[in-house]
């Protein structure tokens, strides 16, 4: 049984890689990790719910958010911007409960200067071709698009080092297990 400890955990990676996958695998395994939703001035697809896989606001919306210090941390990726809503965290964080973010790699590095104990995890593709490939096969993306998140993937993947684990995504079902074995240890500290 995990004890409540107050721990926090970032899961990053390139898009495409299978972060929201990997996401939602583990929290059916884990109840009382809890999941922040972030904030996104992205386009909604078609596959996705408002207030579930995020919470869609117009770009005044977000900058009010960010004028009113109302974000952790929040980042710009591929001409969109991203946050996570701070309050609903430290107040997971302060009854002793996880919580478990899966955010971009700059938001990630920004939750590190403010919470230095965060657990951050960061999932790469087995290559660069299988991450073009992926990006392609969801056809959720214009080709701008694409290529926007392919150019942040180089600078991405050079940020490795700053992580405190990397789980190669090559095979979605031993990724999972070998998240969730992270998660367990990281949990039960």
């Amino acid at each position: 049984m995990a004890k409540q400890s107050g721990v926090l955990i970032v899961l990053t990676g390139p898009s495409g890689v299978g972060k929201g996958t990997l996401r939602s695998a583990v929290c059916q395994k884990f109840p009382l990790l809890k999941e922040s939703i972030s904030v996104t001035t992205r386009p909604q697809r078609p596959e996705e719910k408002d207030g579930i896989d995020y919470f869609f606001v117009s770009k005044v919306e977000f900058e009010k958010m960010i004028a009113k210090s109302e974000l952790l941390e929040w980042a710009e990726y591929a001409g969109n911007l991203y946050g996570t809503p701070k309050d609903v965290v430290e107040k997971i964080l302060s009854s002793g409960g996880s919580v478990l973010l899966e955010i971009e790699v700059q938001g990630a590095l920004n939750v590190r200067k403010r919470f230095p104990s965060a657990s951050l995890i960061f999932i790469e593709p087995p290559s660069m071709a299988a991450l073009v490939q992926r990006l392609r096969n969801r056809s959720s993306d214009a080709e701008e698009d694409i290529q926007r998140r392919l150019k942040a993937a180089t600078w991405e993947l050079g940020q490795k080092p700053h992580f405190d684990y990397c789980l190669t995504n090559d095979n979605l079902i031993e990724c999972e297990q070998e998240l969730v074995t992270l998660l367990e240890r990281l949990i039960e500290k």
